[in-house]
């Protein structure tokens, strides 16, 4: 609950408690306020027990903590069993190649992969010798024919439009 808090805060927070409530009544309000937090454990943990006496002994082993959302994704999907498959399909999935295949694809440019099976078509035919040439490991561009979306399309003249009449409408 208190974990994010530093030794500079908590200094600031001891200052601040000593001059806003004094020396003196500074002992009396701490034992007030153990007093009451001590109340509230001891009225949680009776809460809780009365919970699990009432369930019965199915739920033995409930614990109120796998209610919060967090904790109970965590228990559930997280744990060693893979009952659904999530670690296989979190393994296959590789964001940054499709990533890069939709920069490609925006910047017109074709994977090697793409161009691969057009040459495989091509040995079966029995053309292999006269394929196209091998394609660089690299990115190639497209021909002329796609047009480039980063640049803007040359503006159509508008239509001369008729003057505004307020009184038509």
């Amino acid at each position: 609950m208190f974990n994010d808090i530093g030794a500079l805060e908590l200094l600031t927070l001891g200052v601040l408690a000593v001059l806003v409530f004094g020396p003196d009544k500074l002992p009396k309000l701490i034992q007030d306020v153990t007093r009451t937090i001590r109340k509230i454990r001891e009225f949680s943990d009776s809460a809780k027990d009365d919970i699990r006496s009432e369930l019965g002994p199915q739920f033995k082993d409930f614990e109120f903590e796998d209610l919060n959302p967090k904790t109970f994704v965590r228990k559930q999907l997280m744990d060693g069993n893979d009952d659904l498959g999530l670690k296989e399909i979190a393994e296959s999935f590789d964001l940054r190649k499709e990533i890069a295949d939709v920069t490609d694809a925006v910047n017109g440019r074709t994977p090697v992969s793409d161009a691969a099976p057009d040459t495989a078509n091509s040995a079966v035919n029995g053309s292999a010798g006269a394929s196209a040439p091998a394609t660089s490991p690299s990115l190639t561009k497209t021909g002329d024919t796609t047009p480039d979306l980063l640049k803007k399309a040359p503006q159509q003249p508008q239509p001369e439009r008729p003057p505004f009449d307020a009184d038509a409408t």
